[in-house]
């Protein structure tokens, strides 16, 4: 069995902290901003993390079959794999309008741009570490 569990860390719900510690420090708020801000951060980080609980629910199942996997259970986390991959993407266009409520523009736009940013480092470090799913001859 591979070890999955830097990609399982990445995706535990506790590495908000870590996005949230980094957005603030390149992000300069207000008090009331911040206030705002972070109200409605809570609630993403919520959301992304059920999605983030999903993913991690198939690495962890991909980790269990690695080494027996057949073509049909590859087909089949691969598949559930891609379809968790366009939620994130859903849940930042559903807040993108509520951080914006409670952000001036540029500051709402640095925001997203600042999450997203480390959103996709995070999904690089995950892809990168996982095995892929063909054996090695």
């Amino acid at each position: 069995m591979k070890s999955f569990g830097f990609a399982e860390f990445l995706l535990r719900g506790d590495v908000s902290s870590i996005k949230k510690d980094l957005i603030a420090r390149h992000l300069r708020l207000t008090d009331g901003e911040s206030t705002r801000i972070w109200q409605v951060y809570e609630q993403y980080a919520v959301e992304m993390s059920k999605i983030s609980g999903a993913k991690t629910a198939i690495l962890q199942e991909y980790s269990r079959a690695y080494d027996t996997l057949t073509a049909e259970q590859a087909d089949d986390l691969i598949r559930r794999w891609l379809d968790t991959a366009v939620e994130p993407a859903k849940l930042r266009q559903q807040f993108a309008g509520i951080f914006r409520k409670v952000l001036p523009g540029k500051k709402a736009a640095t925001f997203l741009q600042l999450e997203r940013r480390i959103s996709l480092m995070m999904d690089v470090q995950i892809s990168s570490g996982l095995p892929l799913a063909q054996n090695e001859a």
